[in-house]
């Protein structure tokens, strides 16, 4: 009977410091804060784990979130009970708001892992069809095979070639589409080799 009218005397304290605090008693704020940071504390707890590293934050969330909403507060309930709805309310923000994270965070994994496994597919195959080409080179004219490889794998422009080669720039041109012509009979001859270079080489 003692503590049933130790609880209910509490009770009435607390009330009587929320209507202070929503008129604006700063110092009654305080006493309130601190008389009920406990409970919304363990609901905190409760909600998001103990050993959750966000603990603290949502419950200064709520404890900010609890006096902001006193205007609303009518008394239909106990002031405790009030607190400790916000103080659950803030922590399944709190893990919704990780959970969305994580899933974000799992979504770019998953995006990057992609990337990553196209790009060393297309590395794997432009490296292949390279070397492809390196033993096509192998059964050409010479001087067509340097022409060729000065031009598609080095880039050189038609000049550059030239210059390099020593030889005129038509020569070059001749040379050239003759290459051209030699990988492509070759490759149509080469079922695998057409489908590796996709024609084009």
């Amino acid at each position: 009977m003692r503590e049933k009218a130790e609880a209910s005397r509490h009770c009435t304290h607390l009330h009587a410091l929320a209507l202070r605090a929503r008129r604006g008693d700063a110092r009654a704020a305080r006493e309130l804060v601190t008389e009920l940071a406990p409970s919304l504390l363990g609901v905190v707890r409760s909600v998001l784990g103990a050993s959750h590293p966000d603990v603290e934050d949502v419950l200064q969330e709520a404890l900010v979130g609890f006096l902001g909403a006193l205007g609303n507060f009518r008394g239909e309930c106990g002031i405790k009970h009030f607190g400790c709805r916000i103080a659950a309310r803030s922590a399944l923000d709190a893990r919704r708001r990780a959970w969305r994270a994580r899933r974000r965070e799992e979504a770019l994994r998953a995006e990057r892992s992609e990337e990553l496994a196209a790009s060393a597919h297309e590395e794997a195959t432009a490296q292949r069809r390279c070397e492809l080409v390196r033993r096509l080179l192998d059964e050409l004219p010479e001087v067509q095979a340097e022409t060729l490889a000065l031009r598609l794998m080095l880039g050189f422009s038609m000049q550059e070639v030239a210059d390099a080669t020593g030889a005129p720039v038509n020569t070059v041109r001749s040379r050239l589409r003759l290459a051209k012509e030699a990988l492509a009979k070759r490759i149509d001859g080469d079922p695998i080799l057409c489908e590796e270079l996709e024609v084009a080489g």
